[in-house]
C-alpha cells in the first residue's frame, strides 16, 4: 500500500473531460444491509450497461457485522449482531449508527482500471476529509484503512478511524468506505476489526477524539474532497 503523505497527481481518478457527473445519494434512515446490497447490485448492473450514471451513496446501517472474503471464523469473538457474508475484500468489520458509510460505484474503465490506485485514492479521500477537522489520518503499508496516532495511550499506539472494503465487477466498483463519526465503539468488541489484533491498535471516532462533529458536516467535507480526486458530482 502507498504510504506517502499525499497522492501524486497522476493517481487521482478523475474521468475524462466532459464525462457525466457522479450522482450523490444520501439516505436519512438506517438502511438494512441486504437492502443496500440489492440496491448496489442493481445500480452497478445499470452502470455497466450504460443505463445509469456513477453513484456515491451515503448512509448508515443498523448495528451489524460483515465478513469479507478474507474473514477468519476465529475473528468473530461474539456475534452480538447479525453477521452478513459479503463479496467485498477484507475481513470482519462493524457498521452501525453514527458511522458514515459511503458506497462508491464508479466505472474505472472511464477513469483508470487500476484497483490499487482506486484504494489509495479512497484512503486519500478520507485523509483529506479528516484534515478539515484537524485530524491527521495516515495510511499504513501493512494495515489497510486510515489510522490516527494515539500518543495519549502510549508509545506506538494507533487507532483506526476509517475502514475500506471494495469489490470490482467488470471494472465498476462496489462497497467503499466507513468513517467513524460517533458510533458506539464497544460494538467493535465482538470482532477482531479487519484482522488487526495487536493491543496497541484500536478503534476510534471523531467523537472519541473530542470532536463532536455532526453527520451533515462530515458529508459536506466528503463532498468537497471527492471532487478534487474523482471529478464533479
Amino acid at each position: 500500500m502507498i504510504n506517502s503523505r499525499s497522492l501524486p497527481l497522476e493517481l487521482t481518478l478523475a474521468p475524462a473531460e466532459g464525462a457525466s457527473p457522479v450522482q450523490w445519494r444520501v439516505s436519512d434512515r438506517p438502511v438494512p444491509y441486504a437492502e443496500a446490497l440489492a440496491a448496489m447490485d442493481e445500480r452497478v448492473a445499470a452502470i455497466v450497461g450504460g443505463a445509469e450514471p456513477e453513484q456515491v451513496w451515503l448512509l448508515e446501517h443498523p448495528p451489524l457485522y460483515t465478513a469479507g472474503t478474507s474473514a477468519k471464523p476465529e475473528e468473530l469473538i461474539e456475534a452480538r449482531f447479525a453477521v452478513h457474508q459479503t463479496g467485498r475484500g477484507g475481513q470482519f468489520t462493524y457498521h452501525g449508527p453514527g458511522q458514515r458509510v459511503a458506497y462508491v460505484m464508479l466505472d474505472l474503465n472511464r477513469r483508470k482500471p487500476d484497483v490499487r490506485a482506486f484504494v489509495a485514492t479512497l484512503e486519500e479521500w478520507i485523509i483529506r476529509t479528516l484534515a478539515n477537522f484537524n485530524v491527521r489520518g495516515e495510511r499504513r503499508d501493512d494495515r489497510i484503512g486510515v489510522w490516527v496516532r494515539r500518543p495519549d495511550k502510549g508509545d506506538g499506539f494507533e487507532d483506526k478511524i476509517a475502514a475500506i472494503g471494495i469489490r470490482v465487477r467488470k471494472w465498476v466498483t462496489l462497497h467503499g468506505i466507513s468513517l467513524n463519526v460517533e458510533p458506539e465503539l464497544s460494538h467493535f468488541s465482538g470482532i477482531v476489526p479487519c484482522g488487526v489484533s495487536e493491543q496497541r491498535y484500536g478503534v476510534t471516532s471523531l467523537a472519541d477524539l473530542g470532536l463532536p462533529v455532526g453527520m451533515a458536516e462530515v458529508d459536506m467535507m466528503l463532498r468537497q474532497e471527492f471532487e478534487a480526486l474523482f471529478g464533479p458530482r
